[in-house]
């Protein structure tokens, strides 16, 4: 399943358990991690999402942790945490152990220029490692924090200041990220197990900014924000990895005063990128919602989140059943379900061709034709379509 998670904007009552912090769930949706709120106290806490009902897991240490702590949640139940002590990153693995909390001790990152910034990158597909970047000045380091040899391991140091963070396959080997060079921002891949050698993947315009948001292994649906149609205004647009389409942006996913963030795909849709279901995070002047939208369906749907909404968190599951965790005084652990209609129209049975997502795009155009883009670089060429898409 994919899912990533978006760190919420609005701010919670006092008497509101649910923290301003992000949820992170693992890639087979098995687990959810976040910190938790008691008071004025922080506390790590494990979800259990692949039973009859969600339930969570109190870890807390043997003191309270600070606001900024980062969880990642394992595929063997255990949770990752990262503590920052005087620009020294401490890494742990945490368990429960009866009434307490067990602690593993993976050792540190240090950083000793004030201006780096170490942050967890997105679950990894596989659950069983756990990646960082520290980006520095004029460059990022990957590291290896968990599942490696021997603690903490430095994998790459990657020319440039980079953010995002979005796996391209099923193996965790091939990981973009947004890297900023010479004041524009492009999306590149690393590839880590040929040493963290990097190649360009967005490329739409030679002096637009252009990211990846967010990506499907099974269908090679992109979700990408460009300036490239606007320029100095990011727009949504999507693109298929191994495809010679061009990008397109959606006039569907403009909203006035509104801020769209993609947080999960449809998994499953394999060579069927215009049936995926695509969930977003809708920020607006009165809080947040969720939107679903599909490149086959050319509409937004717009639905109320549920109360609590643990917001830019979530997953599909196959059959196209959006899950959303939430957490409430009445329910502090539970996840709505909220069952989406498939895309009328589409062919049913085998994978679709180029020609057959660009015959349903046409025939589903809305009044005013969306905005194309050149196809990216490298979504055909380079070695992402032979490992990810076939």
């Amino acid at each position: 399943m994919t899912a990533c998670a978006i760190e919420p904007t609005a701010e919670n009552g006092d008497d509101d358990p649910t923290p301003d912090a992000p949820c992170a769930i693992t890639a087979d949706g098995t687990y959810a991690a976040r910190l938790a709120r008691d008071g004025d106290s922080w506390f790590p806490e494990r979800w259990t999402l692949d039973g009859p009902e969600p339930y969570a897991v109190p870890l807390p240490a043997h003191q309270p942790e600070e606001p900024g702590t980062e969880v990642q949640p394992m595929a063997d139940g255990r949770v990752l945490i990262r503590r920052l002590s005087q620009r020294r990153h401490a890494f742990s693995l945490l368990y429960p152990t009866g009434p307490g909390t067990g602690e593993l001790l993976l050792g540190a990152v240090e950083c000793p220029d004030e201006d780096t910034v170490l942050r967890l990158l997105p679950p990894a597909p596989c659950g069983q490692r756990a990646y960082a970047v520290a980006v520095g000045r004029h460059s990022t380091a990957l590291w290896l924090v968990a599942g490696g040899a021997f603690g903490p391991e430095h994998l790459a140091e990657i020319p440039g200041r980079c953010s995002g963070g979005v796996w391209l396959d099923r193996r965790g080997r091939m990981l973009a990220l947004d890297r900023e060079v010479g004041g524009r921002t492009k999306a590149i891949v690393v590839d880590l197990e040929r040493g963290g050698e990097v190649s360009p993947l967005l490329q739409i315009a030679a002096g637009s900014d252009d990211r990846l948001l967010l990506a499907d292994p099974d269908s090679g649906l992109l979700l990408i924000s460009s300036d490239a149609p606007s320029p100095g205004k990011p727009r949504l647009g999507w693109g298929v990895l191994g495809s010679s389409l061009p990008v397109r942006f959606p006039e569907s996913l403009r909203l006035a005063d509104r801020a769209l963030t993609p947080f999960a795909i449809q998994p499953g849709q394999v060579l069927q990128p215009e049936s995926c279901a695509v969930g977003l995070r809708i920020d607006g002047p009165f809080g947040s919602w969720v939107g679903v939208w599909r490149p086959a369906d050319r509409r937004l749907h717009q639905l109320a989140a549920p109360d609590g909404w643990l917001a830019g968190s979530g997953l599909w599951t196959e059959d196209g059943v959006l899950r959303l965790p939430y957490a409430t005084q009445a329910e502090p652990c539970g996840v709505a379900r909220l069952a989406v209609p498939s895309a009328g129209g589409l062919p049913r049975g085998g994978g679709s061709s180029d020609a057959a997502v660009d015959a349903v795009a046409d025939a589903l155009e809305p009044e005013a034709p969306e905005p194309v883009a050149p196809r990216p670089v490298p979504l055909q060429q380079a070695p992402l379509a032979r490992l990810v898409t076939k």
